[in-house]
């Protein structure tokens, strides 16, 4: 196997760097174009050929930099290119610019959400985080070529460091490319689903799908077909759906749905739960609430299994311009899945699945071959309804749901209507054609419905949202405070025990993005900031733009480079009374 580099550019009027790091030995090279200072273009080519290269934004924007840089374009015209990129938000394909064919990797679709790499690298708790320390539109002395040597080489850090965390991700779309033939390792999981799908209905059409316009749909307008076994037996669900079944979906301008306000405006009350529908799924309202299973009530979680791809291949939905072969493909990646999944091929199973669970997203996207907004209501919709039913039924019968969200509920079922859940819930699933796979809680604390602390049956446990622990999809926000709440509900540890026995400082910070850059006083901080509490710390950190407050940065101090040890300063008792607020927040006080 080749060895790999990672890459980055550095792009000025009158300066240009191209930087690698080889992240077997770790040696840095630097490549600069400024006057007096040709770049060499042989060496490049060469380093292009030979080696893996791996980059953050890459493919739109170091690449085709790289390209023009090889084909002997000066700093400034790189310069205006880059300035088009980044300021008109243009596409380099958009700009006449074809890339130089080499073996690359682009970490920026692979990484889960949407994030800038100094962001990424706070989520890994990289040593520094630096903004660019020199505005882009300066004239570059020899001095400051220094300093941007030293910015490039921490980004190639952060980058190697992304890369490495997001292998086993890359690793799998190495296969799943081998299997189809495509290049997927610069894709997210969307993109692969898009990919996948696509090549399997053509090649069962033997037709290529032709590129549509983004927005033909626009203006369009259509109702929501209510499946036959979507019952009701109270007259207030006969009228909600009769409201969903009587709506009308715009599609807007920019190709997107939205839910009608009659729908988005009904608030269905079933037992002492009142419920919304979305575009994202049926939300309960709860807030501040507790439960717990005791001598009278279990609480259980009950999920339904792969629930949007059910729901296409129960109802037979597909996008109108891929007809059968959709479901054809779309019905064998399933099952090809929970063959995988049931004969223990983790790789297969992990593959299929990216392709089934990402290809929902791309119903929506205009710019997408899976485009299809009436699929995507159709699912949606669908999947809220079904939930509905299940609510009510058990309601009927006296058996309360505390909560729902997208694809599962949470049931306080009294004790002595275990075997009237059971045949409930079995009925449901008979009729829909769904399954539900459950989860037993000892106890259940919610701020809201996407916020929330459950102890498991057994003493695990389950956070969604704010008490969710940090990773690649979400800045860390004072990890150790929640983390002293699960243990305090969990099994009694005091919040202050936790948090004073504590000595891993990355626990106590947190990572945000502001928009203009931060200031700490005269200190710039940079868009990506990182920071945690301190005695004594007066004042707060503001946005440099206009000089409104950060929020919740009253006695922040700023930390862009981690230290060895763990601050002398540090206010453990912030991160206490922190605790406490959570836990009165979550209803940890009450008991319903």
């Amino acid at each position: 196997m080749k060895e790999t580099l990672v890459y980055d550019t550095e792009v000025y009027r009158d300066y240009f760097l191209l930087s690698f790091r080889n992240i077997a030995t770790g040696k840095v090279r630097h490549f600069e174009m400024f006057e007096g200072q040709s770049f060499d273009i042989d060496t490049v080519r060469r380093v292009m050929r030979t080696y893996r290269l791996v980059s953050f934004n890459g493919i739109n924007f170091d690449l085709p930099l790289v390209t023009m840089a090889i084909g002997g374009a000066s700093c400034a015209a790189i310069k205006k290119v880059s300035d088009k990129i980044i300021k008109n938000n243009l596409k380099a394909w958009a700009l006449g610019i074809e890339s130089v064919v080499c073996d690359h990797i682009d970490l920026i679709e692979v990484a889960p959400g949407i994030a800038s790499l100094k962001i990424y690298g706070g989520r890994l708790h990289c040593p520094k985080m630096q903004d660019l320390p020199i505005d882009p539109d300066e004239s570059i002395t020899p001095a400051m070529r220094v300093d941007l040597r030293t910015y490039c080489e921490n980004d190639l850090e952060t980058t190697e460091a992304l890369f490495k965390q997001l292998l086993p991700q890359i690793e799998l779309r190495e296969k799943m490319g081998e299997q189809y033939g495509i290049d997927l390792r610069s894709k997210s999981d969307a993109q692969i689903a898009e990919s996948v799908i696509k090549h399997e209905v053509e090649k069962r059409s033997g037709k290529r799908l032709q590129k549509r316009d983004p927005f033909a749909l626009a203006g369009e307008s259509f109702s929501y077909s209510v499946p036959s076994f979507i019952e009701y037996r109270t007259d207030v669900m006969r009228t909600m759906l009769d409201v969903v079944r009587g709506a009308t979906f715009a599609i807007a301008s920019n190709g997107q749905v939205k839910m009608p306000k009659e729908i988005a405006d009904l608030k269905i009350k079933v037992g002492k739960s009142v419920y919304r529908m979305g575009i994202g799924g049926l939300h309960s309202s709860e807030k501040c609430a507790a439960h717990f299973t005791d001598d009278e009530h279990f609480l259980v979680d009950r999920d339904v299994a792969s629930y949007y791809p059910s729901i296409i291949l129960n109802c037979n939905l597909k996008p109108a311009h891929m007809g059968e072969h959709f479901t054809a493909v779309y019905r064998s990646i399933v099952q090809r899945r929970l063959a995988a999944k049931k004969a223990g091929d983790k790789v297969e199973a992990d593959s299929l699945k990216i392709t089934i669970n990402g290809s929902f997203g791309k119903f929506g996207s205009p710019y997408s071959a899976l485009y299809s907004p009436k699929l995507l209501i159709q699912t949606t919709v669908t999947g809220q309804l079904c939930l509905l039913m299940l609510i009510e039924s058990l309601e009927q019968e006296g058996i309360p749901v505390v909560s729902a969200n997208t694809d599962g509920i949470v049931i306080k079922c009294p004790r002595t209507k275990k075997d009237m859940m059971d045949f409930i819930v079995w009925e449901w699933e008979h009729a829909t054609g769904f399954d539900t796979e459950d989860t037993h809680y000892a106890a259940l604390y919610s701020r809201d419905v996407n916020n929330y602390v459950a102890i498991k049956a057994g003493q695990g446990f389950k956070t969604k949202g704010a008490y969710a622990p940090a990773g690649l999809q979400k800045n860390p926000t004072n990890e150790i405070v929640s983390t002293a709440v699960v243990k305090f509900l969990r099994d009694g540890t005091p919040v202050e025990t936790t948090i004073n026995e504590c000595d891993d400082v990355s626990k106590f910070v947190t990572i945000r993005s502001v928009q203009g850059g931060a200031v700490k006083g005269e200190q710039y901080l940079g868009k990506a900031i990182r920071w945690y509490y301190a005695s004594g710390e007066t004042g707060t950190i503001n946005y440099k733009v206009n000089g409104y407050t950060v929020p919740r940065t009253e006695g922040a101090k700023p930390l862009m480079q981690l230290p060895k040890g763990m601050p002398h300063d540090l206010d453990r008792d912030w991160y206490i009374a922190e605790a406490h607020a959570m836990l009165s927040n979550i209803g940890a006080t009450k008991k319903d």
